[in-house]
């Protein structure tokens, strides 16, 4: 039985409302992207989110900040952030919206690959050859040497690529003050979206338009809060999966929204790399679980 705090049926509700809110936040990027600068989005999602993670840590004044460790990942972490939202927004003006979500669901998938290197984690044949295939859904996704494969997709897949180094940072840094890790995460976005302002310059928006983008900071906390809500209420191998969900909701809004119907290889490639994914993530559960009743030491497993 689970234990009393537990609730695996809210919890699995917690995460489909997260990626719920995270696809919602990106279809509302996208709509503002038609007026609005990509270091405008940057910057008012940071300055919302500075407002609320500020006033979670002004109790504890500097402790927080000089008590976690390693600040110079906690800072690389905040960059490889700011940097995937950037090259997000930016795909999102060339390419429709269930495309840039399908080249970011392959992040786990580079993480597992890239494992070996920063974590020093062994990864068998079994996941190896489940990267191999993800990369092989990832490259059907992006059509090379078709006019599809574009700037956008650059970005994209440039983004994901930053956003797999930055959960590889979020590994390494598990034992750090989540309101701190957010803190370096807006105080990097506020960079970055104003050294893109000085770049791009500020763009004519109306009252509404800053409402909106008041929003999008606004929404991807929220979303964050979601999650990690799920994450108690339930274990991570009943919930996660459910984070698929949000290239479901990306096809909707993009199509209800916008009126974008992504082609036949995008598909194919989503379900290959979700396939892939959650191979992965299920083959890392069963290990653990090995793990844990087998406490001895013991070979590498070799999957």
């Amino acid at each position: 039985m689970a234990p009393p705090h537990q609730n695996h049926a809210l919890g699995i509700a917690m995460m489909l409302l997260g990626f719920f809110l995270f696809a919602a936040n990106d279809a509302l990027g996208k709509w503002l992207l038609a007026t609005a600068s990509v270091g405008q989005l940057m910057l008012a999602r940071a300055v919302v989110g500075l407002s609320v993670v500020g006033g979670l840590l002004a109790p504890a004044g500097l402790q927080p900040l000089r008590t976690q460790p390693r600040i110079g990942l906690q800072v690389v972490r905040g960059f490889l952030s700011a940097a995937e939202s950037a090259l997000f927004f930016w795909a999102l003006t060339f390419l429709p919206l269930a495309d840039v979500m399908t080249y970011y669901l392959a992040g786990p998938i580079y993480v597992t690959a890239l494992s070996p290197w920063l974590l020093g984690e062994h990864v068998g044949w079994r996941r190896w050859l489940a990267v191999i295939v993800g990369f092989i859904g990832v490259v059907i996704a992006i059509q090379p040497g078709q006019e599809s494969f574009s700037w956008g997709a650059l970005a994209a897949l440039t983004g994901s690529f930053a956003y797999a180094c930055f959960m590889v940072a979020t590994r390494k840094l598990a034992a750090t003050d989540a309101r701190v890790l957010m803190g370096w995460q807006l105080v990097a976005a506020l960079v970055v979206g104003l050294a893109l302002l000085a770049v791009q310059g500020w763009n004519p928006v109306r009252p509404i338009d800053l409402a909106l983008m008041a929003a999008l900071g606004l929404g991807s906390l929220l979303g964050n809060s979601c999650v990690n809500i799920s994450l108690k209420l339930a274990p991570a191998a009943v919930v996660v999966p459910y984070q698929y969900s949000l290239i479901i909701w990306g096809v909707l809004m993009g199509y209800l929204v916008f009126g974008e119907v992504s082609d036949m290889p995008t598909f194919i490639g989503a379900a290959i790399i979700i396939a892939a994914g959650l191979f992965i993530f299920f083959r890392e559960q069963h290990l653990r679980r090995q793990a844990v009743r087998s406490p001895e030491p013991r070979p590498p497993a070799r999957g």
